[in-house]
């Protein structure tokens, strides 16, 4: 254990340290500190936003006065600026965020959302159906990333979130693909959340459970009295529930948070 006049210790004092001057976080705005006025909304990307958990997050994230844009595989989305992207494809990533950039702005708020899955044994499961999921997932999330980053350490200033599962935390049979997937956009993140935090650039993960949708809807009876009695708050989360924990960590309350998996699951994984 550190020992000394120098320990930083809880609970260790072996002198009064030194007066200095209040330390003063780094602001992810660039407006004066001294201007009255609020920070102006930021360019926020949201992959994956025409439905669900992205669409949600995509009016949390303009409710909170940010410009939002959604990226679409197909169809203009009400309301957002829409551009669209296939992940899989870096031509179309580069191509999504330079209209993204030329509309609104560099993208200082990245939500990476857009997904898929392809659900099967792992014994019986064909190598297609591993390797799109996880490129679909993690490589494409990656380079999406990638892309926005330019803008965001440029400004040094960011906000980086992947929608994750709970599913990449605790697994799940008949979900090996995904569940590797998701695991690894952790990974991901606590390494941006290394490399770019002397920029002032957060990365964090949130790890959604069930969520009400249609398809959670159409469950069997006993399947659904099965997977609610797994969920100590006993209810499924709505799209935006999770969608305000994305705006959380989007926001300047969140400066200090980076590295981080924020579970939105009723305790479903606790402890993972």
């Amino acid at each position: 254990m550190p020992s000394g006049p120098s320990s930083s210790w809880p609970g260790i004092a072996t002198r009064r340290p030194r007066k200095r001057p209040d330390l003063v976080a780094p602001t992810f705005s660039a407006v004066p500190a001294d201007e009255a006025e609020p920070p102006a909304g930021r360019v926020a990307l949201v992959t994956g936003g025409n439905r669900g958990i992205g669409l949600a997050c995509a009016h949390a994230l303009a409710a909170a006065g940010h410009r939002v844009a959604v990226t679409s595989r197909s169809g203009e989305v009400d309301g957002f600026t829409t551009v669209r992207c296939d992940q899989t494809v870096a031509a179309e990533v580069d191509a999504a965020v330079n209209e993204v950039e030329e509309r609104l702005g560099p993208v200082g708020i990245l939500v990476a959302n857009a997904g898929t899955t392809r659900d099967g044994l792992a014994m019986t499961m064909k190598d297609d159906d591993f390797e799109s999921v996880v490129n679909a997932n993690l490589v494409g999330t990656f380079r999406v990333v990638r892309r926005c980053l330019k803008g965001m350490v440029r400004a040094r200033a960011g906000r980086i979130v992947l929608v994750g599962s709970v599913v990449g935390l605790a697994g799940s049979g008949g979900q090996v693909n995904y569940a590797a997937s998701k695991a690894g956009l952790v990974g991901l993140a606590r390494s941006l959340a290394r490399e770019v935090g002397s920029r002032s650039i957060t990365a964090n993960v949130v790890a959604p459970g069930f969520i009400e949708t249609d398809m959670t809807a159409e469950l069997p009876e006993a399947r659904r009295a099965d997977v609610l009695a797994q969920i100590p708050l006993g209810r499924f989360a709505a799209a935006d529930e999770v969608a305000a924990a994305v705006a959380f960590l989007a926001s300047d309350a969140a400066a200090y948070i980076t590295g981080t998996v924020l579970n939105v699951d009723g305790g479903l994984g606790m402890g993972h």
